[in-house]
């Protein structure tokens, strides 16, 4: 395996289950974030980053003023500064949900072209720069817009992009599947569960009996279908429900932990700095005010 892939951190991103997708956008120094994964689809659009590092996969490049790429589910991705000499790097970042699109609506006539997008994203695909021109106008546009009407105009973006010329898969592998692929029926309804109850004083028993399992069958199965075990997996929801909140409203850094199920505010922050690489409150500082959910 390509060495830059040895460690890669599972992004728990702040995007719910009622959410459609989450924009943000912001202007930085220099790229901070580790190389990681996350079960949404990304699409990033950077400039000013010239001769910073991009890794999709096992793809490794030096990347120009302009770069637009579409992550797919779960495939290592990241920026790095490297010798990228900008102290105003210039980042729009378009998160959505995996299922935004149903698989029987992406299989009819119309959407055919969104369909290979998405299928070929799963090795992360690089437009080019003449595309990337083309569109940024329409991704800016797309940070002001809000409900219905911009839920249109990235479905609008992504289908047009489906037919722009020239674009590039960038992995030779594609990590999109294999063990971070559950293709179960019973590990959706157990996330569910544990989705719609994050909140509230969920144990192993009651999340087992939703799937029709012993409770030790089904803690050796979610830990062999998802790589974690049954309260890493509840822990990550909450925590993703949590950066939500910190970014989202003015809640207490206490209430926070609490509405999110978590009783013991040390747990909490131990966790949430582990997973994150700070503490909520600078989460907050770092966060706050650049992202928008749809």
């Amino acid at each position: 395996m390509n060495e830059h892939l040895r460690n890669i951190y599972r992004e728990i991103t702040p995007l719910n289950a009622s959410d459609c997708f989450t924009l943000f956008k912001r202007v930085k120094h220099d790229f901070s974030f580790p190389l990681h994964i996350h079960e949404e689809f990304e699409l990033n659009f950077v400039h000013r980053a010239q001769g910073a590092k991009r890794i999709v996969g096992d793809n490794v490049e030096v990347i120009d003023e302009l770069d637009l790429v579409l992550v797919g589910s779960n495939l290592p991705h990241g920026w790095f500064t490297h010798e990228c000499k900008s102290k105003e790097i210039y980042e729009i970042t378009i998160q959505f949900h995996r299922d935004l699109f149903d698989e029987k609506l992406l299989r009819r006539n119309q959407l055919s072209h969104l369909r290979s997008l998405l299928e070929r994203s799963s090795k992360g695909i690089l437009f080019s720069r003449e595309t990337t021109l083309a569109f940024r106008e329409r991704i800016e546009r797309l940070t002001t817009m809000s409900g219905f009407d911009s839920v249109l105009e990235l479905m609008s973006i992504l289908h047009d992009l489906s037919l722009s010329r020239d674009m590039r898969t960038l992995s030779n592998a594609s990590f999109s599947d294999g063990q971070f692929s559950y293709n179960s029926r019973r590990i959706e309804k157990a996330f569910e569960f544990m989705e719609a109850h994050f909140n509230k004083d969920i144990a192993l028993a009651d999340v087992a009996k939703t799937v029709n399992m012993q409770e030790v069958s089904f803690s050796r199965f979610i830990k062999k279908r998802t790589g974690r075990t049954f309260i890493e997996s509840l822990n990550e929801i909450r925590l993703g429900h949590a950066s939500h909140l910190l970014i989202d409203t003015t809640q207490t850094v206490a209430e926070v932990s609490f509405n999110c199920g978590f009783n013991n505010l040390s747990y909490f922050n131990r966790l949430f700095r582990k997973k994150n690489g700070c503490t909520p409150t600078e989460f907050r500082q770092n966060y706050s005010g650049t992202r928008v959910f749809i």
